[in-house]
């Protein structure tokens, strides 16, 4: 049923991540899919460290890269060969993302699994804590 499944994960708060990515792992099992997990730069991080050198911005990536590659370990997923991005994703069939307990600033601008829910161009499943 799915061949790609993207895993969007916030490495700012990595709690949030182990119920998402222990779903997303379980499904590419089950379907044999290919498992592709992203993080994004956040925007001003990103501008910040371009404009001071370009070289900064690849430790960044590299360091995000390292935190994914850490968190696949621990959910003993490596036999998946998962695909890792730190920039714009594959196409996929299905996005896993994970949710947490809504705070003021939600209530007020909305969650990023809200956004991701309304602007996906396929099923997004939204793993809850």
């Amino acid at each position: 049923m799915y061949k790609n499944i993207l895993l969007a994960i916030d490495l700012n708060d990595e709690t949030s991540c182990r119920k998402p990515l222990l779903s997303a792992v379980e499904l590419a099992r089950t379907f044999g899919a290919r498992l592709h997990v992203l993080t994004v730069v956040r925007e001003v991080e990103a501008i910040l460290e371009a404009k001071a050198a370009t070289i900064a911005y690849e430790v960044i990536v590299s360091d995000l890269e390292n935190r994914i590659d850490a968190l696949i370990r621990r959910a003993d997923a490596s036999d998946l060969k998962p695909n890792v991005l730190v920039t714009h994703g594959a196409e996929a069939d299905l996005i896993v993302v994970g949710s947490h307990r809504p705070a003021m600033k939600d209530y007020l601008l909305g969650t990023n699994a809200a956004r991701v829910v309304r602007h996906a161009r396929c099923s997004v499943l939204v793993a809850r804590g």
